[in-house]
């Protein structure tokens, strides 16, 4: 619109097209459109001076009355298409092209019938922006992508997993180098990830890994127990992602991505022999790409993370976590549980109840409803008996006694069971 008004000013003192052209940096064409346009309604430069340009662009050029665009083929009704594809995962669009097609002969070829579906879309598909405070959220996920570890001794290449956290607000990266996805490296490497921010947020944002979630689910997910244990140690909550929705960890789905690219990326032509070879490696790229400025604003992760996230979070507790296995189980008929083929006694009141069990390096712990009943030190020997010896009045009876019982129970008929002094 100020070339409207450009143009009529500079013709009103005389100037040809072609320099008024110049002038305005527009087409000849378009200042003979320009003027002409003004000529049919009789508009005069002393006349606009003091329009403004709504008022301007109206009187040149009035609306015309929305003509409604003539279809070729009959639309498919798209909303109805989407649905289905969402209810049914092994519909394909070929599928319902096909039923388009049989109900509406000569209808849209398969590739206009594509392109129309995603015009469709990607129209409906908007996204609110997501602003993250400052400590609130960590994002946790392995990156699809690994490192190979090679043996000096044999040769054979091992595989590595590398597991990438995020926070929310700052987009401050921790990246690690692990041997597997299993409950002990997965607890491990949340403990070196809290080390690293030097505190802890107020949610943990996982994946739907079997490690940490054991139901996945978009209303109630089931957390892994030593997981729990985890969060509770150190005062925050586990809030899974939903099933396929990866913009529930938008932030670490890009966190892999640039991790991927920035780590992965430098490292594939270098050859490791070991784990913590690799993890130093990372760990130098790591402290790198935190400090690498952004294109689109001023600072660096770094920056943002002393400014952001690290006054929010909260102090790490006193004591470091100490890494336990949960499992349920039953107790036998001779009080005793099992668990990684060896057996650990209990209250013989137990018998045939089911009791949690506990395990860490060291010791053996046993449940039941929530109040340990038992303890043992750990024991690495396979299809054998831990028992805590007992006091009866004149009867003493322990692990080897029970263990005498056991085969005197089993070779002797009822009549002729021994009686123990």
């Amino acid at each position: 619109m100020r070339k409207i008004k450009e143009v009529l000013r500079l013709h009103s003192l005389g100037l040809t097209q072609c320099q008024i052209a110049r002038s305005c940096s527009i087409g000849q064409s378009t200042v003979s459109a320009y003027l002409k346009a003004a000529d049919a309604v009789g508009i005069q430069w002393a006349a606009v001076t003091e329009w403004e340009e709504q008022k301007l662009m109206a009187a040149l050029l009035p609306k015309q009355p929305p003509t409604a665009p003539t279809a070729r083929h009959p639309a498919p009704e798209f909303a109805t298409i989407h649905l289905d594809l969402q209810k049914h995962k092994h519909l394909t669009l070929q599928l319902v092209w096909e039923e388009y097609q049989t109900a509406n002969p000569g209808g849209y070829r398969y590739s206009r019938f594509c392109d129309l579906y995603q015009h469709w879309r990607k129209r409906r598909d908007l996204v609110l922006r997501h602003e993250h405070r400052a400590g609130e959220k960590i994002f946790v996920d392995y990156a699809g992508d690994t490192i190979a570890v090679r043996n000096p001794s044999t040769g054979e290449s091992r595989d590595t997993q590398l597991f990438v956290a995020v926070l929310g607000a700052s987009n401050y990266t921790f990246a690690e180098a692990t041997w597997t996805q299993g409950l002990g490296d997965w607890i491990g490497s949340h403990l070196r990830a809290f080390d690293f921010f030097g505190g802890v947020p107020e949610i943990v944002v996982p994946d739907n890994l079997k490690s940490g979630v054991t139901k996945a689910c978009r209303y109630e997910p089931g957390v892994n127990r030593t997981y729990e244990e985890m969060a509770a140690h150190y005062g925050v909550a586990v809030i899974p992602a939903r099933p396929r929705k990866p913009r529930d960890k938008a932030k670490v789905e890009a966190g892999v991505l640039v991790v991927e690219r920035w780590i992965l990326m430098a490292l594939r032509k270098r050859t490791f022999f070991s784990l913590g070879e690799v993890n130093e490696a990372v760990g130098e790229l790591l402290t790198r790409l935190n400090a690498r400025s952004f294109r689109k604003q001023e600072g660096s992760r770094q920056t943002l993370f002393d400014t952001l996230d690290r006054p929010a979070l909260q102090a790490l507790p006193s004591e470091r976590y100490s890494y336990g296995e949960w499992k349920t189980a039953r107790v036998n008929i001779d009080y005793h549980v099992e668990f990684d083929r060896h057996w650990y006694s209990v209250p013989y009141q137990l018998t045939q109840r089911e009791v949690e069990i506990r395990a860490s390096a060291s010791t053996v712990e046993i449940f039941h409803h929530g109040e340990r009943v038992a303890s043992h030190l750990r024991s690495s020997v396979a299809r054998r008996f831990t028992t805590t010896r007992v006091n009866t009045g004149r009867r003493r009876i322990s692990g080897i006694w029970i263990g005498r019982l056991r085969e005197c129970w089993n070779g002797s008929a009822r009549s002729d069971r021994p009686r123990w002094r």
